[in-house]
């Protein structure tokens, strides 16, 4: 059995989930549009520079989720997915995870973005049973505004990923071949822990990185007449 992990935003989504969910939230009217998405937009821009204050980005983005009850909470991510995920949905990424799963890999998404905006993703498509996110505190049947535990965020990933398979008696030298695919600099450290890395449409400094090191570099966005994606090497 060998292990493959995934980022989810910008590598098997067309898009950043954190972020729109942020853009959702000032287009329903939940938070103040001018100053909130000014905010997220910030945020998101120090993320893509490599310079995110992965503490100060999660008291903002957690907010929210402290001022509505979760029955309200879902009905919002219902609208998220329908009006705004369903078209973030990348088929090829889809079809990846679907061809580790057939391998018979042991499978996660592994996000920086926190777990009740990823996990109904994860869930309805692409059918991985585990997802490592970053995971919001809950008191009393509602959330604090606040993260729990380590943020599945550079290092972090790789403290979240080894406790996980620590939890079923395994760590990364258990597998003969352990994938990870990502589009971001900011995922490096797992990269470089896995033995078999993949660029997914890299951002630049990932894009340099790879192309120092020799790491495979492919694209799910890049997509012929047959769906097909550009580069993309299935082989177990």
């Amino acid at each position: 059995m060998n292990l493959a992990l995934f980022d989810l935003d910008n590598t098997l989504l067309d898009g950043d989930s954190d972020h729109a969910w942020g853009q959702f939230l000032c287009d329903q009217g939940v938070v103040d549009a001018g100053e909130y998405k000014a905010r997220n937009d910030e945020f998101y821009a120090h993320y893509k520079a490599g310079t995110l204050d992965i503490n100060a980005f999660l008291d903002f983005v957690l907010a929210p989720l402290a001022t509505r009850s979760r029955e309200e909470l879902r009905e919002l991510h219902d609208r998220f997915m329908n009006d705004v995920v369903f078209n973030m949905v990348n088929p090829l990424g889809q079809a990846l995870v679907r061809w580790h799963v057939e391998q018979g890999d042991l499978c996660a998404i592994v996000t920086a973005t926190n777990a009740f905006v990823t996990e109904p993703i994860v869930r309805y498509h692409f059918h991985v049973p585990h997802l490592i996110a970053t995971v919001p505190a809950i008191e009393n049947g509602r959330f604090t505004g606040k993260a729990r535990g380590t943020p599945s965020f550079r290092e972090g990933k790789i403290e979240r990923v080894s406790a996980w398979l620590e939890s079923m008696a395994m760590d990364f030298s258990s597998f003969e071949k352990t994938w990870f695919y990502s589009d971001s600099a900011n995922d490096i450290p797992l990269l470089e822990k896995v033995n078999s890395p993949v660029a997914v449409d890299p951002c630049v400094a990932l894009r340099l990185r790879a192309e120092t090191v020799g790491w495979p570099i492919i694209s799910l966005r890049d997509r012929d007449e047959d769906g097909a994606g550009s580069g993309i090497i299935l082989q177990a």
